[in-house]
């Protein structure tokens, strides 16, 4: 069972949440495939699925009484489902405080993780390189997913933050259009493709994939937002501080390939499906532009504004092993 700190549900609310429950397919037949017909914000807490409701959660599972599971992955197929049952959140469904838990990556286990790179011209400019002419995309083992406080763990002097908008599939599909994009989104997060510089340039061509994807590095959350929530799902602030003093400061409109060019492009290649997240690039001023790494004690800070905070812990655990042929 869940930790609870809970009212008694009043028995008009039980009676308004079984209609609710058996009118679900009919309301997604009625709405645009893959759309919310209202907002929520769903996060983890102890791999539980929860619906989050100011600086209060609220179990999944429990509130909808088990039409839908626990399971993070799971709920992210009923996305009408869970902005109804968001709608009816209020005081007596109560799960508990967010300042009590510690809240998890909110897609936990992702088939398939994307990452995009030189996805903005000024981050392409800062490293002398040019805007590419096509996503240049590779891979984060999913392994490397951590929750939005977790430490992250890092075994060289050149290893680098990268904060960046994650957006996660709903419905899945294979060549999906850029106008259709957006249905297929189930919700946005923030993300942090922590970098080793010294692992990813090891070999020509680099280890994109290896050198971000050491265990700890994708930190995500705090928590999964439909885009219903956000007053412009195509330009979100985006910053990221490194003890307290702000090296990134961008916006997803300057994107060279926007979220809905992103998920044709891919959905061109795989078939995407309901979990697999994206993390879009990066904006400027990236530590490696600087000479700014990052060391052991400092705290990595990310926000986009609409979504939350992210702030996580750099430890160092160990030196990296050396590779010889």
């Amino acid at each position: 069972g869940v930790p609870r700190t809970r009212r008694p549900r009043r028995p008009d609310r039980l009676v308004h949440l079984n209609l609710l429950l058996m009118v679900s397919d009919t309301i997604s037949n009625t709405v645009s495939k893959g759309s919310n017909t209202m907002g929520f914000r769903l996060a983890n807490v102890d791999g539980r699925a929860v619906l989050v409701h100011g600086e209060h959660y609220t179990d999944v599972a429990t509130h909808s009484s088990g039409a839908l599971g626990s399971d993070p992955m799971e709920v992210l197929s009923r996305p009408d489902l869970l902005g109804e049952l968001s709608a009816t959140l209020d005081d007596s469904s109560v799960t508990g405080l967010l300042a009590d838990v510690v809240l998890g990556p909110p897609v936990p286990r992702p088939q398939k993780s994307f990452g995009i790179g030189l996805n903005y011209a000024a981050h392409a400019a800062e490293g002398g390189r040019e805007a590419p002419d096509s996503p240049l995309v590779f891979t984060k083992f999913p392994s490397c997913l951590v929750g939005p406080t977790a430490d992250v763990e890092v075994r060289s002097d050149g290893c680098d933050y990268e904060g960046e908008l994650v957006v996660a599939i709903g419905e899945g599909g294979r060549d999906i259009t850029i106008d259709d994009a957006w249905n297929h989104v189930v919700g946005v997060t923030i993300g942090q493709d922590i970098s080793d510089r010294p692992a990813q340039f090891a070999a020509k061509p680099p280890h994109f994939d290896l050198g971000k994807s050491f265990d700890t590095f994708g930190p995500i959350g705090p928590m999964l937002v439909s885009t219903d929530e956000l007053r412009d799902r195509d330009a979100l602030h985006i910053t990221c501080s490194i003890n307290g003093e702000v090296r990134q400061d961008g916006n997803t409109s300057d994107l060279i390939f926007d979220v809905p060019t992103l998920v044709s492009f891919l959905s061109s290649i795989t078939t995407l499906v309901t979990g697999d997240i994206i993390f879009t690039g990066t904006p400027e001023g990236v530590g490696a532009a600087q000479g700014k790494f990052l060391a052991d004690g400092d705290v990595i800070t990310t926000t986009i504004r609409g979504i939350g905070t992210m702030t996580n812990r750099v430890v160092r655990i160990s030196d990296a092993r050396p590779i010889r042929g």
